[in-house]
């Protein structure tokens, strides 16, 4: 995990910056194993302060590898692994229920080991209910890795002046509401919103609106409010010299057409954005890559995997996929052939993702994912007999045939 920016007084060079972001994920791509044998490490530490994890005798998990040398070995991982995944079995958000309603009481013990500083909520899932995750201070400092699409960015282009503009904000509201968490109340809200509030102002480009401009709107979701929206956007940075815009991808598209329905004028020339970092769609280069250059100009478009369960991958170049954050999850996939993990799957192979947070083990997200040439994955949709035909299909009419 990046060092807490909040540790350094003082300013930090460009170059620092970058290095201090990207460094650890560089090397961890560069030998997966051993990473993962690092996170799973930390977890289980973390866990064992729980009861979840201690019901689970997650202290015990590992001690094989005690005193052996060279942790990151395939066969000392593979033991450790695999007492993982005898001790603590793979969960769904309805088997955790349960458990988050409890910490909901105030029985924090249960499932965390530091006090939620906020909730999150889905859109909604496929039946049309809202997921509640709780957010803690370690799991938001772990989101501050979003950022790394966008240094990866400057690393490659030297485009440094990108930090000279600002960040459209166009996300989500961080508070919609408020829930009983014991004797107190805390807020909750869409991830997006919650990241943007608690950790942007540790990175080195300034968003506009503002979260809490933003929140004062209020958390609807109806066309009006994000016309609301979209407007104070619109006051805020007309003058501006956007140079990012980061959020949702279909969220960037709409204010794109509300901006040419209402003002008839298309982004692109308002602003000379350089870069888009942008998730929670699947297929953002495949499918809508031209629908955004159409908006915003010939901008670098780069993708975002996360959820609001974390920040678990982003785009490093121009091949149109996004590399794991294996130096901060543990990821492991259920495919056809039995559960992996997620670096040793093949090229052309999907399975259903299974990750390892600060809050849930072995948590399975109901994505389905696809692995390309070493180290790039692409989210292809959600769990769903349909989810590949209508990839490949779409991969067809697109001419991408899985091309990077």
């Amino acid at each position: 995990m990046e060092d807490d920016p909040r540790q350094s007084t003082r300013p930090d060079s460009p170059d620092q910056v970058l290095r201090r972001h990207l460094g650890p994920w560089q090397q961890a791509v560069e030998n997966p194993i051993r990473a993962q044998v690092a996170v799973l490490a930390r977890l289980l530490s973390e866990y064992e302060r729980t009861e979840y994890g201690s019901s689970h005798r997650a202290a015990r998990v590992g001690e094989a590898m005690l005193g052996a040398p060279g942790s990151g070995a395939p066969s000392i991982a593979g033991t450790m692994f695999a007492e993982y995944r005898r001790a603590f079995p793979v969960m769904t958000y309805d088997d955790y229920k349960p458990l988050i309603a409890s910490v909901m009481r105030g029985d924090i013990q249960v499932l965390l080991w530091e006090e939620p500083v906020g909730w999150a909520i889905t859109r909604g899932t496929a039946e049309g209910e809202s997921k509640f995750i709780p957010m803690t201070p370690t799991d938001l400092r772990m989101r501050v890795s979003a950022g790394r699409a966008m240094m990866s960015y400057l690393a490659m282009s030297g485009r440094i002046d990108l930090l000279d503009g600002v960040n459209l904000n166009l996300n989500f509201p961080s508070s919609v509401g408020t829930v009983q968490v014991g004797e107190r109340q805390v807020e909750y809200g869409y991830s997006s919103g919650i990241y943007t509030k608690h950790v942007s102002k540790f990175t080195p480009i300034r968003s506009l609106p503002a979260q809490e401009e933003i929140d004062a709107l209020g958390g609807g979701t109806a066309r009006r409010d994000w016309e609301n929206r979209f407007e104070l956007a619109i006051e805020r940075c007309r003058d501006e010299n956007v140079t990012l815009v980061g959020g949702v991808c279909q969220t960037a598209i709409e204010f794109g057409r509300h901006l040419h329905r209402r003002h008839k004028v298309y982004p692109k020339q308002l602003w000379k954005t350089q870069i888009m970092t942008l998730g929670s769609t699947p297929g953002i280069n495949t499918k809508h890559a031209a629908r955004l250059s159409a908006l915003y100009g010939p901008v670098a478009v780069r993708e975002i995997y996360g959820t609001t369960e974390g920040m678990f991958g982003q785009q490093r170049d121009d091949r149109r996929a996004w590399v794991p954050n294996y130096d901060l999850f543990f990821f492991e996939v259920l495919t056809r052939s039995g559960v992996k993990m997620l670096y040793e799957m093949r090229p052309g192979e999907t399975g259903s993702l299974v990750v390892s947070t600060p809050i849930l083990a072995r948590y399975r997200i109901g994505d389905t994912i696809l692995a390309l040439r070493p180290p790039y994955f692409r989210c292809i949709g959600r769990d769903a007999w349909y989810t590949r035909l209508d990839y490949w299909w779409n991969e067809l009419v697109g001419f991408n045939l899985g091309r990077l």
